[in-house]
């Protein structure tokens, strides 16, 4: 029978955007000599345990620095310097809130290893999670950023991809859900790889995170995940760590709230179920009022019985749903089960301008 399931699928049929109610959670897994307290929770530089080597206490230097924000902590899990996996992390972090995973000392070979974990939190487990790891071509999806910018200058420090990861995890987990982290500036860097329009607009579009020198300042040149391959589920929208982002928490806040106040805790009727749904409207109805859902339609935003699904649960069970009507559907006894909807249009960020000009 398993655990009780309370299953909150996204469609595309909206954008997606939440201002978020806490700053982000960046975790590191970090190789080093393990001490009493494993794992480390930091919210500030001067929580670093000095025990750490010195490349690990930069690392979470870079997480905790943050954009707009600074993330509101740094989970570390310290395995051993010779360990061959990264299992027990893995296991730790499965049962543990967090946002954004990066491994320092990532290898090659391990990229595809991690980025299959975090597919199969977020799509079996229902574990919205993500990565930031480095040249992830591969990975193809919206829980996986793949950064992608090697050779970053910072005085007189020349950073790899992965040894940059955290700094990239700490500006998503720091950036506030009304906006968005594209052209978010890294004063620290002073320089990286140029590349034409053309080669930006090609690695922008297969699903790579890199960073742009604009002639001033290094910058993100615009804040994608991995996402290459569309579906109906997963349109384009998903393509955006800003969009994913939302809906991550959008899930999680629902989630927590229904396994909080209302798994085991009603008898599944009808009038049970409008409860509920009234309660996610209301949630709704809050995140209009603060601009972040397009409150330009009644038509969106909106919570229910979700009919089509209902009625084929019934359907299996044996009820003879060919004769009831809409209302009927609705108050049908669905056991322990309950199926909701809602269709969400969210208020996104400004990016791309078309601005004309006459003289």
């Amino acid at each position: 029978m398993g655990l009780p399931s309370i299953n909150i699928i996204f469609k595309t049929k909206a954008q997606n955007v939440i201002k978020r109610g806490e700053r982000g959670i960046v975790a590191l897994i970090l190789k080093d000599t393990l001490s009493s307290e494993n794992p480390l929770s930091i919210t500030s530089v001067s929580e670093i345990p000095s025990s750490l080597t010195l490349e690990n206490r930069n690392q979470i230097e870079l997480a905790l620095r943050g954009g707009v924000k600074s993330p509101r902590k740094v989970i570390a899990y310290v395995v051993p310097n010779d360990a061959t996996s990264y299992d027990s992390a893995l296991n730790y972090l499965e049962t543990t809130k967090f946002d954004y995973l990066v491994i320092p000392e990532i290898a090659e070979a391990e990229v595809t290893t991690i980025s299959s974990w975090i597919k199969d939190c977020r799509d079996k487990k229902d574990i919205k999670v993500k990565a930031v790891l480095p040249h992830a071509d591969n990975a193809d999806s919206e829980g996986v950023i793949n950064f992608a910018t090697d050779d970053i200058k910072v005085k007189d420090k020349v950073y790899t991809a992965a040894q940059y990861c955290s700094r990239i995890a700490g500006i998503l987990a720091g950036t506030p859900l009304n906006m968005s982290a594209t052209y978010q500036v890294l004063p620290e860097v002073e320089d990286v790889s140029h590349l034409t329009k053309a080669e930006f607009d090609k690695a922008i579009d297969s699903g790579k995170l890199v960073l742009m020198n604009d002639g001033e300042k290094v910058k993100i040149a615009r804040a994608v995940n991995s996402l290459v391959t569309t579906t109906q589920e997963k349109g384009e929208d998903f393509k955006k760590t800003l969009i994913v982002d939302k809906c991550d928490m959008w899930h999680d806040d629902v989630k927590r709230t229904v396994a909080d106040y209302y798994l085991g805790k009603y008898v599944n009727n009808y009038d049970s179920k409008i409860i509920l749904i009234t309660a996610i409207q209301a949630y709704n109805d809050q995140l209009v009022l603060e601009g972040l859902l397009d409150g330009s339609s009644i038509d969106y935003n909106r919570v229910f019985i979700d009919l089509d699904v209902q009625k084929q649960y019934l359907k299996e069970i044996g009820e003879d749903v060919d004769s009831m009507n809409e209302q009927q559907l609705k108050e049908a006894n669905t056991k322990d089960k309950v199926f909701l909807g809602s269709n969400l249009k969210w208020n996104d960020a400004m990016e791309d301008f078309s601005i004309n000009v006459s003289i």
